[in-house]
């Protein structure tokens, strides 16, 4: 097996290298990761400079752009000596659930990598911190082992795992992916010169985590693996605006 891995907290993430660690004892890996964090970076490409590659002392890549950039560097700019069976991101610190998914880096490079007609997993933890990320880093080894052979190519499965002793990562279910609340609105405050400056506050709180969703599974300790699809077409919106156009 041979697997392109990147991530969006940067290529000395935690998550990333115990990810590459776990990862390299079944398959040949290529890592690509962004050389800072760029967390809720969503799909963006940089397109108003150019970008440069490097690579660090333990064979990883990194770009100063974008998880999306990476895996794309990664795909068509003759970088990988081997064509992916598999795009891997991850592990991420804290969950990419519900709408996280829409912001989420992590998600992103999975879904370039998916763009491209290839296989690809997300990978993320519950909680901040890295609490037990090489228990995290196993998990998610043996769900890439299972293959998904009955499922149809390429497929997108965004994976949320407890920060849990590998010995109680033993639940995997099929989930939906759950809502939240609106989230928290800005924290407005000033710089030293007295300018208004303001931070994106903090996600708002599961507003459907409802059995089947992500939210419930790992709130119970289970890891949640969700298929996702890329067409945003409101199919029961289509035959109203139909009408409305007369």
């Amino acid at each position: 097996m041979k697997i392109l891995i990147s991530n969006d907290d940067g290529y000395l993430a935690p998550g990333l290298i115990a990810l590459a660690d776990a990862l390299a004892s079944i398959a040949e890996i290529l890592v690509v990761a962004p050389d800072s964090n760029r967390s809720g970076s969503s799909n963006s490409l940089t397109l108003e400079r150019p970008l440069m590659l490097n690579q660090a002392a333990n064979g990883f890549y990194y770009v100063n752009g974008t998880p999306t950039d990476c895996v794309h560097i990664a795909l068509t700019g003759d970088l990988a000596p081997f064509k992916p069976d598999l795009v891997v991101s991850g592990i991420n610190q804290g969950q990419n659930m519900g709408d996280d998914t829409l912001y989420s880096g992590t998600v992103a490079a999975a879904t370039e990598g998916f763009l491209f007609g290839l296989p690809a997993i997300a990978f993320s933890q519950v909680h901040h911190g890295w609490e037990h990320v090489d228990a995290a880093a196993k998990a998610a080894r043996d769900i890439v082992l299972r293959g998904f052979e009955g499922m149809s190519k390429p497929y997108l499965i965004n994976v949320n795992i407890p920060n849990l002793p590998y010995a109680q990562l033993t639940t995997r279910v099929a989930t939906r992916l759950g809502r939240r609340h609106a989230s928290e609105g800005v924290i407005k405050t000033q710089d030293p010169r007295g300018r208004d400056i303001y931070w994106i506050g903090p996600p708002g709180a599961a507003r459907d985590a409802g059995e089947g969703t992500d939210f419930y599974v790992t709130e119970r300790g289970g890891i949640s693996l969700t298929p996702l699809q890329l067409d945003l077409t409101h199919a029961a919106q289509l035959k109203a605006l139909q009408q409305a156009l007369g």
